[in-house]
């Protein structure tokens, strides 16, 4: 028999501590940690950021100040129309006969004016007839009463100058010139009355065409609202009208987006100590992933955007619970930034989501 080998391979010691593909993952994951920690430090002392924000523009309601039919429309989906283009026409023709109808009852005032102006000449020229034949009338009442006395003295004499037959005679002359000089009179002031009625009847006369004249301006406005016109330079959205729709006053038809855009961003009111007006601003837009935009920062909101809601919360009950408010804050885009974008720059809208990152170093 063989001896065993003393040669024999002897096993290997084994190795303490990780293997090192662990540690290479270890310090790895160290460097990355660091180098995160390190990033989101630096970010949380120069940047200010928010993804609660978006594009906000001026959006000018179309509608008719007047109800009617459309009769013609000269605006189309997304077009560019320039202030005081023509948008559309409604029937005239209602809106015609009312003024047609005012200019008929201004016509017929005039005609009651020119009455009333004929009759107070006629009434003023019966006037003055009237008082020339007062005049006349108490000179033959002087007269008659002269005669009157002359008799009764003659009458009542001793020697009985005259007879009863003629004093009663020069009585009854004067009684009459007394009753025709209150005729005359009565026939004056009934020709001052004429007067004053026909005055009256031509300020009455004249007030009504005034009051016609108003709703007939009324009605040629009314007349001029058939065309709606553009209130600004922009393009059309949302159309919701078309040839033969009968539309009432006041019903939104479109609406104008103007060119001019800008960015509205909610940042925390933890986040405003930092921020003031003329820092630069970087402007992620997510219809355009990959592109970085700049803006500056405009203004701030004079109140939190809660106090503008239609129902503010009120924070007087008691279940109170403190909520970090937001404050909009106006972002202005740089000019040399949209240049950059070229045409793509006027698909920059309303309502696109942003993400804005304010730089607030010193």
């Amino acid at each position: 028999m063989n001896a065993p080998q003393e040669n024999a391979a002897a096993p290997k010691p084994t190795k303490s501590g990780p293997p090192l593909p662990l540690l290479i993952i270890g310090a790895v994951l160290l460097i990355g940690g660091i180098g995160l920690g390190g990033r989101m430090w630096w970010r949380s002392q120069h940047l200010v950021e928010t993804d609660n924000a978006f594009v906000a523009g001026r959006l000018h309601p179309v509608a008719t100040r007047v109800a009617g039919v459309v009769t013609e429309m000269h605006m189309q989906d997304n077009a560019f129309v320039k202030a005081g283009d023509v948008l559309l026409r409604l029937d005239p023709a209602d809106a015609a006969v009312q003024v047609e109808r005012l200019k008929a009852q201004i016509a017929q005032a005039d005609a009651v004016i020119s009455s009333s102006a004929a009759q107070i000449a006629q009434a003023k020229a019966q006037a003055a007839v009237t008082t020339s034949q007062v005049a006349q009338s108490e000179s033959v009442l002087a007269r008659t009463e002269l005669e009157a006395k002359r008799s009764q003295a003659l009458f009542g004499a001793e020697l009985r100058a005259t007879s009863k037959q003629e004093l009663d005679a020069a009585l009854a002359a004067r009684d009459v010139a007394r009753a025709d000089v209150a005729a005359k009179k009565a026939s004056v002031n009934a020709a001052k009355e004429a007067i004053a009625a026909a005055e009256s009847a031509r300020q009455s006369a004249n007030a009504q065409k005034s009051a016609t004249q108003a709703q007939l301006k009324d009605a040629q406005n009314q007349l001029g609202y058939v065309e709606v016109r553009a209130s600004a330079d922009g393009r059309i959205g949302k159309r919701t009208v078309e040839v033969g729709q009968r539309v009432q006053a006041g019903q939104q038809l479109a609406a104008i987006v103007e060119p001019e855009v800008w960015i509205v961003a909610n940042f925390k009111e933890t986040q405003l100590a930092r921020m003031k007006p003329g820092q630069q601003v970087r402007i992620k837009v997510d219809a355009f992933p990959g592109q970085q935009l700049t803006a500056k920062v405009d203004s701030f909101a004079p109140a939190s955007g809660a106090s503008f809601a239609l129902l503010p919360p009120d924070n007087a009950t008691g279940n109170f619970t403190k909520i970090v408010q937001r404050v909009p804050v106006k972002l202005v885009f740089a000019p040399e930034s949209l240049k950059a974008l070229g045409e793509q720059a006027a698909r920059i809208v309303p309502g696109l989501s942003v993400q804005a990152e304010v730089e607030v170093a010193e």
